[in-house]
């Protein structure tokens, strides 16, 4: 009989986040697949889970995919987990859930915290669509990657690290123009979660007065 894989979002900032059903399914898998383990096994510690952990990350997933499967085929359960969030959401992931399901494998998601939707949501910005595009390149194709979203009518999130939202406001203000509404998000669910909301040109005015700190999301008015 085949085996399981099951996606289990972690949180990503507040610990009481996590639902009842993750913690439910991370103590009855035959192992927990994840990116850190010595992030997630503080994860597990909290929340009393005695379970193997096993390192799957992007830097060895072409490796373990393959052997994983074989596991579940032969009728194991895992659960994967990224270091915060929903897996496979620029996070790995995504390989693995090919190949369970090009081999038949049943794959499931659990809902739970993601930085995507709160601070979409909380932006002020048109919400009924939007384009999310994770994390820009850091170099080659980051630029043709923002030039190719200047007629983009939707709002448009973006994940990006405190040592490059300053650049990315400046790139997206440079292409899409200075007076583009957009939100900043940071630290989501943390103890210091803060919003920013203004055109483009007053959010580098705001963060080359405040330094940025923590992990960003940013949000980006569509072209009217």
């Amino acid at each position: 009989m085949s085996g399981k894989l099951s996606l289990v979002p972690t949180p990503i900032g507040n610990l009481q986040d996590m639902t009842f059903r993750a913690i439910d399914c991370l103590k009855s898998v035959d192992g927990i697949l994840a990116e850190d383990t010595r992030t997630s096994g503080n994860l597990l510690k909290h929340f009393e889970i005695e379970n193997k952990l096993i390192s799957h990350h992007k830097f060895n997933e072409h490796k373990t995919s393959d052997h994983l499967v074989q596991q579940m085929l032969s009728g194991s359960h895992f659960a994967l987990i990224s270091d915060a969030g929903t897996p496979a959401i620029s996070d790995p992931g995504y390989l693995l859930v090919k190949h369970c399901i090009e081999a038949g494998i049943e794959v499931e998601c659990l809902p739970g915290a993601t930085a995507i939707i709160p601070a979409l949501a909380v932006s002020g910005l048109p919400n009924d669509r939007f384009v999310f595009e994770g994390f820009l390149p850091h170099k080659k194709g980051r630029m043709k990657r923002i030039h190719a979203l200047e007629e983009e009518t939707r709002s448009i999130v973006f994940y990006e690290s405190p040592h490059r939202v300053i650049k990315l406001l400046t790139q997206l203000s440079e292409v899409l123009g200075e007076s583009r509404q957009a939100s900043v998000s940071r630290e989501i669910s943390k103890r210091f979660e803060e919003t920013v909301r203004g055109n483009l040109s007053e959010l580098m005015i705001h963060f080359n007065e405040n330094p940025p700190k923590g992990e960003f999301v940013v949000v980006v008015s569509g072209k009217n």
